[in-house]
């Protein structure tokens, strides 16, 4: 199955009925008066965050969805029936833009949680409805209205609490792969990693945390250049970042200077998401001698003057990722914890997340308005970058 993050779809609520113009006509009763009863309402379209859904790719196959119309009124005062609302099922983390004012609609983040996108129409009436002492005979009704029809455009974002960033073979799908049941690809050239990764992290009989790996980041990511660009956004919903570190590049690089490239690049991507909370994890110590290892972390530390947690380990062996992965779980518990008990936190929270969703639109439509202008594409037309033949998977030990 192909990973698709986003898609645009036609939803369209359905017509209300019709109310009835009818007159009763039964033997023995004269003059029995109207009887035109009401029309049904239109069915609605309602969007349905479903857990077992990773990809948008079947909104690629149908992009139009129409709920039923109601039913048009009928005599002896019957009612038509109610058109039945049309339930679509979507990807857990999908956001939902009006795709002509980029306005957001709303944010599915739980299974089963619903959101209506389209609302029906409301029903006509009979001529039932317009009988009164001066106007015994009525022969007035009223049609039903049509549903709500819009465009929308469907962006899924991963739910992840911890996220990986880092450059090309930095080692994050091999630190996934030490410490979730998650089998990313893996190997010794940069660029094996093509779409995100998901691994659930278990510490503890009743403890566990979903980790998110993205495509590596290179120089001029945020103007278009690499994969990494189109998948930072899934970062946004992460509690915690970790900045990987490659401490002894093949290449003979400075492991600092590959830092300060993705510090770089996560600053002109989206400032809010920059300032997350982030940890600098510097990775494959165990290709160098354990006396260096001290002087190697002071140095790279200084040189970022960095202020955050910083840790080391070797995914190739798995040393030090226990107390890694124990560290992130308590970070990840305090923070759930505090969104349920501080207001305050929550509502800036909330308000950061506002923001940094505009960011990242800007940042994407700046990107590939970059990345068409380089290969002299009309400023109309779409790209289809989505053609992977990989999945995304939720993987638990």
């Amino acid at each position: 199955m192909k990973f698709v993050d986003e898609a645009e779809i036609t939803v369209e609520a359905g017509k209300g009925g019709n109310g009835c113009l009818s007159f009763l006509r039964q033997k023995f009763i004269d003059r029995g008066g109207p009887d035109g009863g009401d029309g049904g309402d239109g069915g609605s379209v309602v969007l349905v965050a479903d857990p077992n859904l990773n990809t948008l790719v079947d909104f690629r196959f149908q992009p139009r969805y129409r709920a039923e119309s109601g039913k048009n009124g009928g005599q002896n005062n019957c009612s038509g029936l109610g058109g039945d609302d049309l339930m679509v099922r979507v990807p857990v983390g999908t956001s939902v833009y009006e795709a002509d004012t980029q306005e957001l609609m709303g944010d599915l983040l739980h299974a089963g949680q619903r959101l209506l996108v389209a609302k029906g129409g409301v029903h006509g009436l009979g001529n039932a409805r317009f009988k009164s002492s001066v106007n015994r005979s009525p022969r007035k009704i009223t049609p039903g209205k049509p549903g709500e029809v819009r465009q929308l455009q469907l962006q899924l974002k991963l739910v992840a609490d911890v996220g990986l960033l880092g450059l090309p073979n930095a080692g994050k799908s091999s630190l996934i792969a030490a410490v979730s049941a998650a089998r990313p690809k893996v190997a010794d050239y940069p660029f094996t990693t093509l779409v995100p990764n998901l691994g659930v992290v278990s510490v503890g009989e009743e403890s566990s945390f979903v980790m998110a790996d993205i495509p590596g980041l290179i120089e001029g990511a945020s103007e278009g250049a690499g994969l990494g660009i189109r998948f930072l956004k899934h970062l946004a919903r992460t509690r915690v970042l970790l900045h990987l570190v490659d401490v002894a590049p093949p290449d003979g690089g400075d492991p600092v200077a590959a830092a300060k490239v993705i510090m770089q690049e996560l600053e002109q991507f989206s400032p809010v998401l920059s300032t997350r909370e982030r940890w600098l994890v510097l990775n494959k110590m165990d290709l160098l001698p354990k006396e260096e290892h001290k002087a190697l972390r002071s140095r790279i530390v200084k040189a970022l003057k960095w202020k955050g947690k910083v840790f080391c380990i070797s995914a190739a062996d798995r040393s030090g990722t226990r107390e890694l992965c124990e560290a992130l779980m308590e970070a990840v518990a305090d923070q759930k914890r505090q969104l349920l008990e501080d207001d305050d936190y929550r509502l800036q929270e909330q308000k950061s997340q506002e923001q940094m969703e505009y960011e990242i639109r800007q940042s994407i439509t700046r990107a590939r308005a970059l990345w068409r202008e380089r290969n002299n594409k009309d400023a109309g037309e779409d790209e289809d970058d989505d053609n992977f033949d990989v999945d995304v998977e939720y993987v638990r030990d």
